[in-house]
């Protein structure tokens, strides 16, 4: 059965160490050279800034430290300056709800900004041989109503900061002991070698691409090889089609690309996928062929959720193969994972497998996505943060 743990008590998240209620600069998101301009601010001499955020920079990023008394080779003085004057604690972990299958879903909070008032993400962890992804998300709720998807029934709140889509990483990190020091927790299901968090994916709540900069200067920290050093060839950002911002990210942030696409003609991706009517399957396609780096080792990937009824034909499975000629891509098809109120269901196992076999039999690599965290609603499309969720005993009824 799935495990569900309330971290909401003033005990458990103190344990946690959630952020402070005062409004403080948190360097956690700064890249180099802003860290640099915030210790110069609070007095920090020019000769000793490219040190103090070397220094500053290994602790967050490496050693994972959410606490600047622990970080050693800082002076004590300056210690105590970021202990008063800036934040670098992580997200309140409202609730962890780990599936059956090892998955883990964070229900995490951020503090108010400005005259605005606390808003609420969730994460999601996917254990895998060999691998463990992170699904990040990038706004808290979603402008794009995309039919099909649960996030797209909450209404737009505001974008993440990069630092609170960093922190996302960070506190996964924390909680499966992917730091060292840390130890992972009795039972968890992890790769068995390497790192735990070895893969992100900005595939969680929100449009990466209408919160670019903010994405952009996230993912710039979470590859940073002396930092969470993680490969831009394990990050992959996916997108429901911001046209004008695919070749930027190509060109800027060098990830992966991957493009929520669900249906080949425009008359149907206009329902499942409205940014449709603004940027067609046409203008599309083309922002995908000319991709900077595309390659047949570095393929697009394109989300084909299965819809009953409504997608699954293998006429369009031969229109998907028509649709992709000339573009190195894979086809990740998607079975649709379920939520409460929505008006669709998912395509049969045959006819998922028959729509595969169109795809591969036309030279490309079509994997069924085998759904995970469907019992804790962690699975793609699922993902709702806890304002707008269903209660729990609703959700479990419904599982």
């Amino acid at each position: 059965m799935s495990l569900s743990i309330d971290l909401s008590s003033a005990p458990a998240r103190g344990a946690l160490r959630p952020a402070p209620a005062e409004e403080k600069p948190h360097l956690v998101g700064l890249g180099r050279e802003a860290l640099g301009d915030a210790l110069r601010a609070v007095g920090v001499p020019d000769r000793q800034v490219r040190m103090r955020v070397q220094q500053i920079w290994h602790w967050l990023y490496v050693r994972g430290v959410a606490d600047a008394s622990l970080m050693r080779n800082v002076s004590k003085d300056l210690r105590e300056i970021i202990a008063t004057r800036f934040d670098i604690s992580r997200p309140e972990i409202v609730e962890e709800q780990i599936s059956v299958d090892g998955t883990r879903k964070w229900l995490l909070r951020f503090p108010a900004r400005g005259a605005g008032r606390p808003v609420e993400v969730e994460t999601v962890y996917i254990p895998e041989e060999g691998r463990g992804t992170l699904c990040v998300s990038s706004q808290v709720g979603c402008t794009l109503t995309c039919t099909f998807c649960h996030t797209g029934t909450q209404r737009m709140v505001r974008n993440l900061t990069a630092g609170e889509i960093v922190g996302q990483v960070l506190v996964a990190r924390e909680r499966l002991g992917d730091f060292p020091a840390l130890d992972t927790p009795d039972g968890a299901i992890v790769p068995s070698e390497g790192r735990l968090v070895s893969n992100v994916v900005m595939m969680g709540m929100g449009e990466p691409l209408y919160n670019y900069d903010n994405v952009k200067e996230a993912l710039a920290i979470v590859s940073d090889g002396d930092g969470l050093a993680l490969s831009k060839r394990r990050i992959t950002l996916s997108t429901s089609g911001v046209v004008p911002m695919i070749r930027p990210t190509g060109e800027e942030m060098g990830v992966g690309l991957a493009i929520s696409l669900h249906a080949v003609r425009d008359e149907l991706r206009e329902i499942l996928v409205p940014i449709n009517r603004k940027y067609p399957l046409k203008e599309l396609m083309e922002a995908c062929r000319t991709y900077p780096g595309l390659s047949n080792a570095r393929r697009i990937t394109f989300e084909y959720v299965m819809l009953k009824g409504v997608n699954d034909s293998l006429e369009e499975a031969r229109e998907l193969v028509r649709l992709l000629k000339g573009i190195p891509a894979k086809i990740n098809l998607i079975p649709f994972n379920p939520w409460p109120g929505s008006d669709y269901e998912c395509s049969d196992w045959d006819q998922i497998e028959r729509f595969a076999a169109v795809v591969n039999e036309a030279g490309y690599a079509s994997p069924i996505r085998t759904p995970r965290g469907r019992d804790i609603f962690a699975a793609c499309g699922q993902l709702k943060s806890e304002s707008e969720r269903m209660k729990k005993t609703e959700r479990l009824a419904a599982g």
